[in-house]
């Protein structure tokens, strides 16, 4: 009868925003503006937390014929188990990448620190003559605009860098247009495929 196995496909965008159109534009204006004038653009997100252990993971990895990788049966979690949570920041400009990873809660503090951190060990050096950076970011998790403790931390932290600091924030329900996602996470999540995250340093590697 033609039938065959096959998963569901993402298509249905769901109710539309009549300034959803003009809101994708003024990020991106803003973003040619920030590039056009030699100041850094960055695009930042939490990957999904992976919890640590001998644990099944989804995907396929290349082994040896009839040698596979032998994982837990069950994944219950408990209090203590270990836990990864990968803050990324892509740079538009450089194309490149960083990574902090968290071990509790992905807290606005959290991705500001891991902000912080990126403009000090590469930010500054890639762009030495910055006075305003622009932060892409989606509209929940750490960086929700609504939360007073990610804007307390951002301005702590443009005080002490002494940058400019305009945030542009995706709409709800459109995370998948943030750069980060198809530049830099994809590429992680290919890596995880098939392998299971044991420790911190597998976590890192791997990343």
């Amino acid at each position: 009868l033609r039938y065959s196995l096959q998963g569901t496909v993402k298509t249905a965008e769901g109710a539309g925003h009549p300034d959803r159109d003009a809101q994708f534009a003024h990020l991106n204006a803003t973003a040619a503006s920030f590039l056009d004038d030699g100041q850094p653009v960055i695009s930042v997100d939490t990957k999904a937390k992976e919890w640590l252990g001998n644990r099944d993971r989804p995907g396929r990895t290349w082994r040896p014929g009839k040698d596979p990788i032998k994982v837990d049966c069950h994944t219950f979690t408990t209090s203590d188990q270990p836990v990864a949570i990968p803050y990324g920041i892509y740079d538009i400009a450089n194309n490149t990448g960083w990574v902090n990873v968290g071990t509790d809660h992905d807290t606005a503090e959290f991705a500001v620190e891991s902000i912080r951190r990126w403009w000090q060990r590469r930010g500054q050096v890639h762009h030495p003559n910055a006075s305003r950076l622009l932060i892409t970011a989606d509209a929940g998790g750490s960086n929700d605009p609504r939360r007073w403790t990610w804007k307390k931390h951002l301005a702590a932290f443009a005080l002490e860098s002494g940058l400019e600091i305009t945030v542009c924030h995706f709409p709800p329900g459109t995370s998948k247009w943030n750069k980060i996602e198809h530049r830099m996470f994809c590429h992680i999540t290919a890596n995880w495929r098939g392998r299971p995250l044991t420790s911190y340093q597998v976590v890192i590697e791997t990343i």
